[in-house]
């Protein structure tokens, strides 16, 4: 990502009238790899980067080896993480009233002070009722529940309406509003929990990594305007692979 940086630096000089007529600026692959080289990245950097991405995403044990295999102090207490994925594997198992109670033990500022995610922890847990059938149990809960907080905030009538609407039809493939059964729904109000732990904690609620990917996919796309370079085309693999000219 730096190297990027810095080579886009470089090339800025190919914008003059001469230089925009010729061809693309060709990067060989011996002075690209030349240029990894001399970009020097600390091991302590890496290795905080590293992590991040561990305590964010709750690898609990890996974070633990990590700590004792590079030395690399965690933001936060390991333990909270524990207690943190508790929580989230309640919401993505559909146990949203025993995520609330964890929440709840854990910090009982955090759905207090944000009614958002309280709402759509109440909304999750219409969506589980509906799920298994408990039709009477829903409308009741819909109705005493959320339906007050539904009066005061428009957006939250109109998810509550959304979802309400899929009582209405007996087959819910057909219904607008069915993907709110879909476990990606669960994932979404899991990993909006989960953000909201780590805000509550003082820790950033988003990995570092995956942002730093991104910002090296637009930097390649930048300098894919100017030159042709061995670039990266799956970060999966992290290979180099050579332009086609």
């Amino acid at each position: 990502m730096f190297l990027s940086r810095i080579v886009l630096r470089d090339l800025n000089s190919i914008d003059s009238p001469a230089s925009m007529a010729s061809s693309k600026k060709v990067v060989t692959r011996d002075e690209w790899e030349r240029k990894l080289r001399d970009v020097k990245i600390r091991k302590e950097d890496m290795n905080r980067l590293v992590m991040n991405f561990l305590v964010t995403e709750g690898f609990v044990d890996a974070a633990d080896k990590f700590r004792i295999e590079s030395g690399t102090q965690p933001e936060i207490d390991l333990a909270t993480i524990t207690d943190r994925m508790e929580v989230k594997r309640a919401v993505q198992s559909g146990n949203v009233q025993e995520a609330i109670e964890k929440i709840n033990d854990l910090n009982p500022t955090i759905l207090d002070t944000n009614p958002q995610l309280y709402f759509h922890l109440q909304q999750q847990k219409l969506i589980e009722l509906i799920r298994v059938g408990k039709i009477n149990e829903a409308l009741e809960f819909a109705q005493e529940e959320l339906a007050p907080r539904g009066e005061e905030n428009q957006t939250f009538l109109e998810e509550i309406e959304k979802t309400v609407a899929l009582l209405v039809f007996e087959d819910v493939k057909n219904c607008p509003y069915g993907e709110l059964l879909d476990v990606s729904q669960r994932l979404k109000t899991a990993s909006e929990v989960n953000a909201a732990i780590l805000t509550s904690q003082s820790h950033e609620k988003d990995p570092k990594l995956p942002s730093l990917l991104k910002m090296l996919k637009w930097t390649q796309n930048q300098l894919d305007e100017k030159a042709a370079y061995p670039r990266i085309n799956d970060f999966t693999t992290d290979a180099l692979e050579d332009p086609s000219i």
